[in-house]
């Protein structure tokens, strides 16, 4: 048994999914079957044994099996570094969504204190070519998984700007009303400015030197058009401070780390990951995520569970083979989708096989052999 895994998994009125139970052992989970039978879903109800609002940033009262829109509930039991939790989280309807670990209320941030939980689905292919707001997610998603805190923090920013983005709207011109939030937006935006830094070396530790058949990215953290934040407490509250004509006339906070990018390249051959190819977008996120597990295997004691939607697109065979074969060696369960059982082919017996089909709008999960 792996040092973190699902053993049990059991959705209730979740999507597509009007009862679905998964028994498992530890080993990578291969799921297939047709688009929209409901694969997404399973990978989407694990996301969310993981602080947030999980891998389709879905609010609560969307994720309910319609039409019965009754609310929804998933539970787990996980295996955590020697030690088993029950972990439940569910959502009421038009209520939001509530833990419980053990059979004891917890805080969302508690989930991120006994398991880490990667993934990489379809939507971020594009995310080297599209806005910054996608990078900066996926920025501060790595970084959550190295900080559980990391979501307090950028909550505590994001809070004071939105106050001070309501004064700025209503032309506010008193230094007195403004001091205060950008104080406390100062203070929490030079901890998420560690943090991130902090995941990015973490980063760059776990891709230096491994043996990998994915191309080592290298990161930075410019601001808008490359330019540069300011960094640290005091860089910051005098940039807030400094700017608020500016942000007078524009009407909200044109500064910070809220207006931060990530920029990837492709390291060996020095050339942006916007300017690759599809196919190396796709190789140099997989190897983020690989490295981002490598770094938490050894920083929490266990790899992550990784969550690889339609993982095989844009990856030939011998990639496959190269994915699943570094899957297996970081002793990570990692849970993914394809469409047929041939796109696991290389995992043979190393994995777990279960279809999905969908028949009247419901989900059906059936346990099958290895191809």
């Amino acid at each position: 048994m792996p040092g973190l895994a699902l053993t049990r998994l059991t959705l209730s009125h979740f999507r597509s999914h009007k009862a679905a139970a998964l028994s498992v052992d530890g080993r990578p989970v291969a799921i297939y079957g047709p688009n929209g039978a409901g694969k997404t879903n399973i990978l989407e109800a694990i996301s969310l044994l993981s602080p947030g609002r999980g891998l389709r940033r879905a609010a609560a009262e969307e994720i309910a099996r319609q039409p019965e829109a009754l609310g929804w509930k998933i539970t787990a039991q996980l295996h955590s570094l020697h030690q088993t939790h029950e972990v439940e989280t569910w959502a009421e309807s038009g209520a939001a969504r509530s833990v419980r670990i053990d059979g004891k209320a917890a805080a969302q941030a508690a989930l991120g204190r006994i398991a880490r939980v990667l993934w990489l689905v379809p939507s971020m292919d594009r995310l080297w070519i599209e806005g910054a707001e996608g990078r900066r997610r996926f920025l501060d998603r790595m970084t959550l998984s190295f900080e559980p805190g990391h979501g307090e923090v950028t909550l505590t920013y994001e809070k004071a700007m939105r106050e001070r983005n309501r004064l700025l709207k209503d032309q506010v011109r008193d230094a007195a009303w403004y001091g205060a939030l950008e104080a406390q937006m100062a203070r929490a935006g030079a901890a998420i400015q560690r943090n991130r830094s902090t995941a990015l070396a973490r980063i760059a530790a776990a891709q230096e030197g491994a043996e990998t058949a994915f191309p080592v990215a290298a990161l930075a953290i410019p601001g808008p058009e490359g330019a540069d934040v300011p960094a640290g407490e005091e860089a910051l509250a005098a940039a807030f401070s400094d700017g608020r004509a500016r942000d007078l006339s524009a009407g909200r906070t044109l500064t910070g780390p809220h207006r931060a990018d990530l920029e990837a390249v492709y390291a060996a051959k020095g050339v942006a990951a916007r300017q690759c190819s599809t196919g190396e977008q796709k190789a140099l996120l997989i190897s983020l995520i690989l490295a981002n597990a490598r770094a938490l295997a050894e920083d929490f004691g266990a790899p992550p569970l990784l969550l690889l939607d339609e993982v095989a697109a844009h990856l030939d065979g011998a990639r496959r083979a190269a994915l699943y074969d570094e899957i297996c060696a970081l002793g990570a369960q990692a849970w993914m989708t394809g469409t047929g059982p041939e796109l696991f082919d290389a995992l043979a017996d190393r994995a777990q096989y279960f279809e999905v089909t969908e028949e009247g709008g419901t989900s059906r999960i059936e346990e099958r052999t290895a191809p």
